[in-house]
C-alpha cells in the first residue's frame, strides 16, 4: 500500500510538472510579475537567409539552433505599471540618460505610464529588475539571450516578419512612412503604444515586432553567428562586463526592415533611451 501511495505522489508531481510546463500556458507568478507564456522546446535556423532584403551581415550564417527544454517569456514587454511598482519596493536607483542626479522612475517623455512599456531603462536596469523578481517569487527570471528571443519571435515561421514576408501598421507599432516590400505606407505614432495593442504572434506574443527594441542578455559580437554558434542557446559573454549588449526587434521610432525577426541591434548596457525597453523570460 506505501509503494502504490508512493506511486501516486510521484505520478501526481509529474502531472504539476508537464501542466506547469504545458507550451501555451499562460501565467503570473504574482501580481506585480508580468504575464508569462509557456515557449515549447524546438528548433530553428537562426540569422536571416542571404537573400532576405535589407539584410546585414552579422546576421548570418543561417544556423540550427535547438531549445531543449521549455521556458516562459513575457507575453507583452514590460510596463510602467510593472517597473514602477519595483521602484517602490526595491528602492532602486535610476538616473536618466540625460544626465543629473535624480533618483527615481524613467521618464515617460509625457506620452503616458500605466500599460505602456517602460521605457529609458538600461540593460543594467532590467537586470536589477529580474534579480528582485526573482527574489521575491523564488523563480529564476532573467532576460532571454538573443537565440530565445529570435525563435520566441519568430514562432516557427522562417519569414522576415512572423506576419509574413512584409508588414503593417495596424500590425504593429513603427515608423509607416517607409514600407518593406510589398507593404503598404502607414501611419508613424511618434510614441509608444499601450501592450497588447497589436496581434499576438503564434506563441501568443504581443508586439515582438516594433513598439520598443527589448535588451537581451549577450554581449554583442559581430562575428557571433561564425564563431560562437557552438554555445546557443547559451547568453554569448554571460554576465561579465562587455561595452555592448544586444537589442532586438525595432521600436516606434525605426523603418519597418529594423522590425524584421533576424534583425540585430546593440546598445552600451549603462545607455537609456525612450525607443528602449525589455521582455522578460523565466527558467522552469
Amino acid at each position: 500500500m506505501k509503494n502504490s501511495e508512493q506511486g501516486e505522489e510521484e505520478a501526481a508531481r509529474r502531472k504539476v510538472e508537464e501542466d506547469a510546463t504545458s507550451p501555451g500556458r499562460v501565467f503570473r507568478d504574482t501580481a506585480f510579475a508580468p504575464e508569462m507564456v509557456v515557449i515549447p522546446a524546438g528548433e530553428f535556423l537562426m540569422g536571416s537567409p542571404e537573400d532576405e532584403k535589407d539584410r546585414r551581415k552579422h546576421e548570418g550564417p543561417q544556423h540550427r539552433v535547438v531549445i531543449p527544454v521549455p521556458f516562459a517569456l513575457g507575453k507583452c514587454a514590460v510596463t510602467f505599471d510593472e517597473f514602477d511598482y519595483f521602484v517602490r519596493e526595491s528602492g532602486h536607483g535610476h538616473k536618466p540618460s540625460s544626465g543629473g542626479a535624480w533618483l527615481g522612475n524613467p521618464d515617460d517623455e509625457n506620452w503616458g505610464r500605466g500599460r505602456r512599456p517602460v521605457i529609458d531603462v538600461s540593460w543594467d536596469d532590467t537586470v536589477a529588475y529580474c534579480r528582485w523578481l526573482g527574489k521575491e517569487t523564488g523563480h529564476d527570471y532573467r532576460l532571454p539571450t538573443e537565440a530565445e528571443w529570435e525563435y520566441a519571435c519568430r514562432a516557427g515561421t522562417t519569414t522576415p516578419f512572423h506576419f509574413g514576408e512584409t508588414i503593417s501598421t495596424d500590425q504593429a507599432n513603427y515608423n509607416g512612412k517607409h514600407t518593406y516590400g510589398d507593404g503598404r505606407e502607414g501611419v508613424h505614432r511618434e510614441k509608444t503604444m499601450m501592450v497588447e495593442r497589436f496581434p499576438a504572434n503564434a506563441f501568443g506574443l504581443h508586439e515582438m515586432h516594433g513598439n520598443v527594441t527589448e535588451w537581451c542578455a549577450d554581449c554583442y559580437k559581430e562575428d557571433a553567428y561564425e564563431k560562437y554558434i557552438d554555445v546557443y542557446p547559451d547568453m554569448v559573454g554571460g554576465m561579465k562586463f562587455c561595452l555592448q549588449r544586444i537589442l532586438r526587434g525595432g521600436s516606434w521610432v525605426n523603418y519597418p526592415w529594423g522590425l524584421r525577426s533576424a534583425n540585430r541591434n546593440r546598445c552600451l548596457a549603462d545607455d537609456r533611451d525612450d525607443s528602449v525597453g525589455f521582455r522578460i523570460a523565466r527558467t522552469f
